[in-house]
C-alpha cells in the first residue's frame, strides 16, 4: 500500500471542487477509501484549509469538510523540531518547508503530491502532481 502525504493546495482543490484540478485528487481519495493507498496530511494544514474554505462555505459547512477529511487521512503532527529543521530549510517557501520536513518525519512516506512541484526541487522524497500519483495507483491496482 502506497503511503501518501497531500500537500495542503491538493486537498483544498479536492474540498473545494477546484476543477479541473479536483478530478485527479477525488480518485485519489477514492483509492484511500477503498484502503488502497493511505493518505498523510501535516496538522497545519488544517487551519490554512479552513482559511481558504471559509471565504466561499459557511462555518458548519466548512468544519463538516474538514471533520470529513479527518476520517479519511492521518494526520501528522508538526512539533518544535519540524519548525526549527523548516526555519533553516533550503525551500523557499516556509510552509513548503513545513509540509516537506512534517512529511520527512513520517518514515513510511512514499512520495509528496503537490501541484507545485517545483516549490520541492530538493526533496530527497519522490515528488509529484496528482495526475503522476494517480498514474502509479492505477498501474499497482491492475
Amino acid at each position: 500500500m502506497k503511503q501518501i502525504f497531500l500537500d495542503t493546495n491538493v486537498i483544498i482543490d479536492f474540498l473545494a471542487d477546484r476543477k479541473p484540478f479536483s478530478v485527479d485528487v477525488a480518485k485519489i481519495f477514492n483509492f484511500a477509501i477503498s484502503g488502497k493507498v493511505k493518505l498523510y496530511i501535516s496538522a497545519v494544514s488544517y487551519n490554512n484549509i479552513y482559511y481558504i474554505l471559509r471565504q466561499s462555505f459557511s462555518n458548519t459547512e466548512t468544519l463538516k469538510l474538514l471533520d470529513e477529511l479527518c476520517e479519511m487521512t492521518e494526520i501528522a503532527d508538526v512539533t518544535k523540531a519540524i519548525i526549527k529543521k523548516s526555519l533553516k530549510s533550503e525551500l523557499k517557501d516556509f510552509e513548503d518547508a513545513i509540509q516537506y520536513n512534517c512529511a520527512l518525519s513520517l518514515n513510511e512516506i512514499d512520495f509528496i503530491v503537490t501541484r507545485d512541484t517545483k516549490d520541492f526541487r530538493k526533496s530527497i522524497l519522490p515528488v509529484m502532481n496528482p495526475e503522476e500519483v494517480l498514474s502509479i495507483i492505477e498501474n499497482a491496482s491492475r
